[in-house]
């Protein structure tokens, strides 16, 4: 779905206007007025718009600052699942590892909610990513992230964790940590699941070991939270199966962008030499 495709769905909707985009990703996203329009890739999605809707009402009667829904249920406009959520005020600053910690450490002492919540289905992307991916991925490089999701996913099921299984937020990073004039707030809450509280921990120290994050700022972040996950004898296979996931993620959006596809090589063949340190471009 390129960025026309998502505007005509706006269209169809009832949304058009001056909206303006603000990230092409898994979803599109757009700022139209007071509100902030999610436009999933296809209708396979519907099922996960709706929950991430139910999990915003949760956040709220729990206390948990997050984005809040506009609309309680999403529309299916074209085949594509459409939520609405009522936009932030600007952000003050960028938020930092600590206000993620902090978060964190709120929706981690939280009970199960009273709907089921999936386990994180970290490396289940993988095949529609590939799929959508196409032509424009050397076949051989598909068939190697196949085989490695297999293996991790096996290795995954067999871990033994250090903290109490319960709810997580699925993709923790401070770009999905907003603060504004009330302090920082969770955004993007389509992956919140039920799993191995690890699953959110372990994507920080990825990103100081693949995309760059600083050395102080991870050590803030883990003495935020309390625990560092790399003290974890788990933590090597779920760094793996993340970058098995993050790898294939990229291929998706290989087909219309070329520097997409420069960077999907890129992380293919690291992972082929087992090259742990190599630095990875956000996309």
């Amino acid at each position: 779905m390129d960025e026309a495709r998502a505007r005509d769905v706006l269209a169809a909707a009832g949304l058009a206007g001056r909206a303006e985009l603000l990230a092409l990703g898994e979803n599109a996203v757009f700022a139209l007025g007071d509100l902030v329009v999610k436009v999933a890739r296809e209708a396979a999605l519907l099922e996960r718009a709706e929950r991430e809707l139910a999990v915003a009402g949760w956040l709220a009667e729990s206390g948990v600052p997050a984005v809040r829904a506009a609309e309680p249920k999403p529309r299916l406009v074209d085949g594509h699942p459409v939520t609405l959520w009522h936009r932030l005020p600007g952000a003050l600053r960028p938020a930092g590892p600590e206000d993620l910690a902090a978060l964190l450490r709120r929706i981690h002492a939280l009970p199960a909610p009273p709907f089921g919540l999936p386990p994180r289905d970290l490396l289940g992307g993988v095949e529609r990513w590939l799929r959508l991916a196409g032509e424009a991925i050397d076949p051989a490089d598909a068939a190697y992230l196949r085989a490695r999701r297999d293996a991790y996913a096996d290795e995954v099921a067999g871990l033994t964790p250090h903290l109490p299984v319960g709810p997580i937020h699925g993709d923790a990073l401070p770009r999905n940590v907003h603060v504004g004039p009330a302090g920082p707030v969770l955004v993007d809450l389509e992956t919140v699941s039920a799993d191995l509280r690890e699953h959110d921990l372990v994507v920080m120290a990825l990103s100081r070991d693949r995309y760059g994050l600083p050395a102080e700022a991870y050590e803030a972040f883990a003495a935020a939270y309390g625990w560092d996950v790399r003290d974890w004898e788990g933590c090597a296979v779920l760094r793996g199966a993340r970058e098995t996931a993050s790898c294939a993620w990229v291929a998706q959006h290989a087909p219309a962008n070329p520097k997409a596809l420069a960077e999907f090589r890129r992380r293919v063949a690291s992972l082929r030499d087992g090259d742990t340190e190599m630095r990875w471009h956000p996309f």
